[in-house]
């Protein structure tokens, strides 16, 4: 059997990709380069090699959360540039549990002074870019973030999103009318 060898930038990539998990499931403070190098293929030493420190590691998984945000809402705004398109562009982010887990992993991590500068600067993007492809001024935009970070958190918690749990009376009141079409949070029902 012949084995293909992976390209620099596939094999930068995949680590990525692992890294996400990774720190999905366990956090900064939880996750090893060994648990990534496992989850990868690789050994510890490569991704130390690729990477330098777990805290690059952690960065570039938050960086590329927020680019796949980025890219997602690009795509969308292409297609209807408002935020009611950004919003459902977002609905679809929420399956990929484990992008809006290290998102919020991450954003977690900001008061670290490490880490904070990176983190804060993958936030301002997001704001920035959904200002830039709607238009919207800067309470629109703060709205929109501030529902998109209760649907993270819904979604973390498996509240919404795939593999919901059932939900007990205060989450469908939390929720209030998630309209699967339009991607935000509406008045509760009457």
């Amino acid at each position: 059997m012949t084995r293909t060898r992976l390209t620099a930038e596939e094999r930068h990539e995949q680590l990525v990709a692992a890294a996400v998990t990774a720190f999905a499931r366990g956090g900064y403070a939880g996750t090893t380069t060994d648990q990534v190098a496992r989850l990868a293929g690789v050994s510890q030493p490569y991704v130390i090699r690729l990477f330098g420190t777990k805290q690059a590691l952690f960065l570039a998984a938050a960086e590329h959360a927020t680019d796949r945000v980025e890219q997602r809402f690009r795509q969308a705004a292409a297609e209807r540039a408002d935020l009611e398109s950004l919003g459902i562009a977002y609905d679809d982010l929420l399956a990929e549990r484990d992008l809006i887990t290290v998102l919020l992993h991450a954003f977690a991590a900001g008061a670290d002074p490490a880490l904070g500068p990176t983190v804060r600067a993958c936030f301002g993007r997001i704001y920035r870019t959904v200002r830039e492809l709607t238009g919207a001024d800067q309470e629109e935009a703060r709205g929109f973030l501030a529902s998109g970070m209760l649907l993270t958190v819904l979604g973390v918690l498996q509240i919404i999103g795939p593999d919901a749990v059932p939900r007990e009376p205060w989450m469908t009141e939390l929720i209030g009318v998630h309209n699967e079409k339009k991607g935000w949070l509406g008045p509760a029902p009457a």
